[in-house]
């Protein structure tokens, strides 16, 4: 990933009509303590049902979940992991969700926490929630990185979205003008 001073602006969304020119805005789940700063794109705060990042009006397709190395272990090795699962259950019915883990794989393996967790007790349980949750995780080594990443996978996501509704909006004029 580029140092977060040389990432490029993100463009409007390319759109037909009232779409043409809006950027997402990212959401921040009310829950989240110490949320990331987004340099990018707007954010607002909001009550999300799943993960803690999403943007607007994409709620129901987009979910990042975003982890610490402590938290993260925490969550695969202790009482946490039960309700930790059930997040990642619930992520399942997203059209794209992420595991963000601020930190990098080798703390892990190299056991940088406080826990007496074995760091291959985490990374396995990690490797099983990608399988059965269909969540991939990905790691980012600091907040700024991280939220460049969100920033990224909400424009994309959302110019996905954008582009179907234009495809919508064309079929429609076709079919009127066929009529």
């Amino acid at each position: 990933m580029m140092p977060h001073e040389q990432i490029p602006v993100l463009p409007a969304l390319k759109g037909l009509g009232s779409l043409a020119d809006i950027r997402p805005v990212v959401v921040i789940d009310s829950r989240e303590q110490a949320p990331l700063r987004f340099e990018r794109l707007d954010s607002v705060r909001g009550n999300l049902t799943s993960g803690d990042y999403s943007f607007v009006g994409g709620e129901h397709v987009f979910a990042v979940e975003r982890k610490s190395i402590p938290d993260i272990v925490s969550c695969c090795c202790s009482q946490e992991r039960e309700r930790f699962e059930r997040e990642l259950h619930r992520l399942r019915g997203f059209r794209f969700a992420r595991l963000l883990i601020v930190g990098e794989r080798i703390q892990i393996e190299q056991g940088e926490y406080r826990s007496n967790a074995s760091s291959k007790a985490v990374l396995n349980s990690l490797s099983a929630f990608e399988a059965r949750y269909n969540v991939p995780v990905v790691y980012c080594p600091t907040p700024e990185e991280a939220a460049a990443q969100i920033e990224s996978w909400a424009y994309w996501m959302a110019r996905e979205l954008v582009e179907a509704a234009n495809d919508l909006l064309r079929a429609h004029k076709q079919m009127e003008k066929s009529a």
